[in-house]
């Protein structure tokens, strides 16, 4: 989730394009395994709640779509293992045209990913000129599947992320306080999302630092402003990239807050977008169960329930921490 109090239209023809590399499979012993349970995928129809807990069910959903979102808990090896066997399944229908977006990178830092993804500068110097720990902070070994995937098979990287600095800039001031330098990470107009759900989720975020320091320092709508902007800027950057290259498929690695209910990132694509086909999945802590509880109906397009390991850090703590590292200079 979101544990932030802040401080962490292009005209084009449609993306539809016929999946390349995908070929009718004879009924092997290898094919009939994809149709059967896979504990890897337990994952729901978020709407109607058909299981989707095979490998060919969830390849085929990857496989069709153009933007796939799979949202993390930061801090959860598992969630990033569920990206990774994402981002295979998409390059068995893409190819090479993939791009990987991250939410762990601002959008300054794509010349730095361009060149890591090349295999100009090694991975030692792309974390120090990123200042990864500093900038993130999360353990980088979770995420370095995806990276090594990516530069292996000479697969595009985006660098997502609205800086730090611009979302802090409108919590504090407001959107009308944004400098020319700051308007530069955001797109022409930035639109306050509607959704009730969605607002009443960040509303409780908002709420529950109420006694935080840090949050007598912005208003709840200033909040919910930077928050807007933070999702228009990064689903801005893969609207233009998907409106210039056509037949490219890409893999959003971001927190669930930005995916839940399709209103942040998606629904931002979705408007720059025409005919895009996007699928979410929110990946939701516990195991697997028979039946997709009922609470969790629309969070995503789907629910990948992934049991995570019990953690010894408190909760609060966690809470805290997370909410620290999201503010700019810590």
């Amino acid at each position: 989730m979101i544990f932030l109090i802040l401080a962490a239209p292009l005209s084009a023809k449609s993306v539809k394009k016929p999946l390349a590399n995908v070929e009718k499979r004879a009924v092997t012993p290898e094919v009939a395994a994809l149709a059967q349970p896979d504990p890897r995928f337990c994952i729901f129809g978020a709407q109607s709640g058909k299981p989707f807990n095979t490998e060919a069910a969830f390849k085929a959903v990857v496989w069709k779509s153009d933007v796939v979102y799979v949202g993390e808990t930061h801090d959860q090896p598992l969630d990033h293992e569920a990206q990774f066997e994402t981002l295979k399944a998409m390059k068995i229908a893409r190819g090479s045209r993939i791009a990987v977006g991250f939410e762990m990178l601002n959008a300054a830092l794509q010349p730095l990913l361009d060149d890591y993804a090349s295999g100009k500068i090694t991975q030692e110097e792309f974390l120090d000129k990123a200042d990864w720990k500093k900038e993130w902070g999360y353990d980088f070994d979770m995420y370095k599947p995806l990276f090594d995937f990516m530069a292996a098979n000479k697969l595009r990287g985006l660098a997502l992320n609205v800086p730090k600095k611009v979302v802090a800039s409108i919590a504090r001031n407001g959107l009308e306080g944004l400098t020319a330098d700051e308007k530069q990470y955001l797109p022409g107009k930035v639109e306050l999302t509607r959704h009730k759900k969605y607002n009443d989720y960040l509303k409780a975020s908002f709420a529950g630092h109420k006694d935080s320091p840090m949050a007598k320092m912005f208003t709840l709508d200033n909040y919910l402003a930077s928050m807007a902007a933070w999702n228009e800027g990064m689903g801005d950057r893969i609207a233009q990239f998907l409106n210039a290259n056509p037949g490219y498929a890409v893999l959003v690695i971001a927190g669930n807050g930005h995916v839940i209910y399709n209103a942040a990132i998606p629904a931002s694509v979705k408007a720059r977008v025409p005919g895009v086909r996007q699928a979410s999945f929110y990946t939701e802590d516990g195991p697997c169960p028979a039946k997709m509880n009922k609470d969790h109906q629309n969070l995503a397009n789907y629910v990948w329930y992934i049991n995570h390991p019990t953690k010894t850090e408190p909760a609060a703590a966690a809470s805290t921490a997370a909410l620290q590292g999201a503010l700019p200079g810590k």
